[in-house]
């Protein structure tokens, strides 16, 4: 085994788990297991723990074949309905989240869960990192809901718990709530939180008397279920994940790249040579014409030609008389024109 695939501890590469996991071979759970089963080879050599570092350098065989090299890290929205399992298996046989998704979309994995009777946003991503680094509280990303309560809701008690609750020695953070409306004996209320523990709404609702009857994620942070449909999947643009997470955008390939910038390049003449409005020679655009009217030319002005003879009686410079700085004799008379 070369330098770069070392036991656990080195500072470069990662995990060999991690690395099947994000070729979308597997799960890093399964990833262990194939490794317990010999499945995995590292240059060369059997695999007996997952306790391994490997590098790009290394070269990674997975049931004789060459491992793909990993895929960029991409995320969708996901409209989730009631009656379906956030999981990839479930022992009771009940249908789940991946099974429901196209057959063209690679192997993925739930950021967070929803309930089996819960329904909306779910995310999904093919990184479990970026998985886990969303789940968490720290990333500060707030969680919103749109639940149904049966019961005359008191709104005293809701504002308790933007101080947190306690609830059979089970600790939950601060929780927004609000009553959106009061229709008869149920009502809906906006929840946002930003823990989200296993079935945190609906233990706490019906704690304080308001059992939840419906309960829809309609936002996980920035990305918002909108007119999704239920089943609907859509892919973030990797430009504005990146943005989201604080992140420079991740350049496409050169061919991409290069149509792209040729599209944007073409766009930005046809806006520059859009004319605006034709101008005059004094610099002013030029009127529309009317219906049925064409607009008048501006007249070209001459070329200044200090050797043409001006017209008789129009002096040279307007608004200056010719002999102006030229001394008058005093008192002489003005010549009387003779018959």
């Amino acid at each position: 085994m070369t330098e770069t695939a070392k036991k656990e501890g080195a500072k470069d590469g990662e995990r060999i788990a991690k690395r099947l996991a994000r070729a979308g071979l597997c799960s890093r759970r399964d990833a262990e297991r194939w490794i317990a089963e010999g499945r995995v080879m590292v240059n060369g050599r059997i695999l007996d723990t997952p306790a391994v570092v490997v590098g790009e350098a290394d070269r990674i065989v997975v049931d004789g074949k060459p491992l793909a090299a990993p895929e960029r890290t991409r995320l969708w929205l996901f409209h989730k309905k009631r009656g379906l399992m956030t999981t990839h298996r479930d022992p009771q046989g009940r249908p789940t989240v991946f099974e429901s998704l196209p057959e063209d979309m690679p192997r993925v994995i739930s950021v967070g869960r929803l309930d089996f009777n819960s329904e909306g946003l779910l995310l999904l991503t093919n990184d479990g990192a970026l998985a886990r680094r969303l789940e968490l509280p720290s990333t500060g990303w707030l969680r919103r809901y749109r639940v149904r309560v049966h019961g005359q809701v008191v709104e005293q008690l809701l504002a308790r718990l933007a101080q947190g609750i306690t609830i059979e020695g089970v600790s939950y953070g601060a929780i927004q709530a609000s009553v959106e409306r009061q229709k008869g004996d149920n009502a809906w209320l906006l929840i946002g939180l930003r823990e989200g523990k296993n079935r945190e709404i609906r233990r706490v609702m019906e704690h304080l008397g308001y059992p939840v009857s419906r309960l829809i994620r309609v936002a996980y942070g920035p990305f918002q279920l909108g007119s999704l449909l239920e089943g609907e999947v859509k892919e973030v643009p990797g430009k504005v994940l990146a943005e989201q997470m604080g992140e420079k955008p991740a350049r496409q390939s050169k061919g991409q790249d290069r149509g792209q910038d040729k599209a944007e390049a073409k766009s930005g003449e046809q806006k520059r040579s859009r004319p605006e409005g034709r101008l005059t020679l004094q610099g002013k655009p030029e009127a529309k014409a009317g219906p049925g009217k064409t607009a008048k030319r501006p007249r070209p002005m001459r070329p200044h030609n200090p050797e043409r003879p001006q017209s008789p009686g129009r002096p040279q410079n307007p608004g200056r008389s010719q002999n102006a700085g030229r001394p008058q004799s005093p008192g002489r008379p003005k010549p009387r024109r003779q018959d």
